[in-house]
């Protein structure tokens, strides 16, 4: 009887412990509602690329593809180079909150399409960015430009023309430039 007693214990801590087993390895890392695991690596069609994000009183965007948050729509106001670098970390508030930045001219660019053709937008067809004006604007980057002088050159995101989209390289104190802060890591552009 006690030898019974003791395979029924054994039998019953070692189903417990392939349930254990078992519910474990149910367990999921599956994305959330808006959250994907980013990798510049993947390419995703716009309508499920960007995700307006309702939290955030649907100010700002995620970017699926890189993990970045934009917003949604950038405010049509110019500035100069130095003036844009301190107006999205000190002076930008969000979704209700803070820690934007300038972005990268590779995160810039990350959000252009190459294959459009002026005078379309260059953003993707289907994008939710509101009074983003690709084709006329041109947008800071947080990057100086190391070919020509870091101390007075900066590149931006041009408008498309005939030749397409662009980015190039303008001097600082330009101050017909617009501004549009992102959210997400720090990279070595930002300031």
């Amino acid at each position: 009887m006690r030898t019974n007693f003791r395979s029924l214990r054994m039998l019953l801590s070692l189903a417990l412990v392939v349930v254990a087993v078992t519910v474990v390895a149910a367990q999921t890392v599956a994305n959330g509602p808006y959250y994907a695991l980013p990798s510049w690596a993947q390419k995703l069609p716009s309508t499920t690329r960007f995700i307006v994000l309702a939290n955030w009183n649907n100010e700002a965007v995620l970017d699926r593809e890189t993990g970045l948050v934009w917003e949604r729509e950038p405010p049509m106001t110019m500035h100069q180079w130095r003036a844009a670098v301190r107006l999205c970390p000190l002076g930008r508030v969000t979704g209700g909150r803070m820690g934007w930045r300038l972005p990268s001219i590779h995160e810039l660019a990350s959000l252009l399409d190459p294959s459009k053709v002026y005078p379309a937008s260059a953003l993707p067809d289907g994008h939710p960015f509101v009074n983003v004006d690709d084709v006329h604007a041109a947008y800071w980057s947080a990057t100086s430009s190391a070919s020509t002088d870091p101390v007075n050159d900066a590149w931006f995101v041009i408008p498309p023309n005939a030749a397409g989209f662009r980015v190039a390289i303008i001097e600082k104190t330009n101050p017909a430039i617009r501004v549009w802060c992102v959210r997400g890591p720090s990279n070595a552009d930002a300031y």
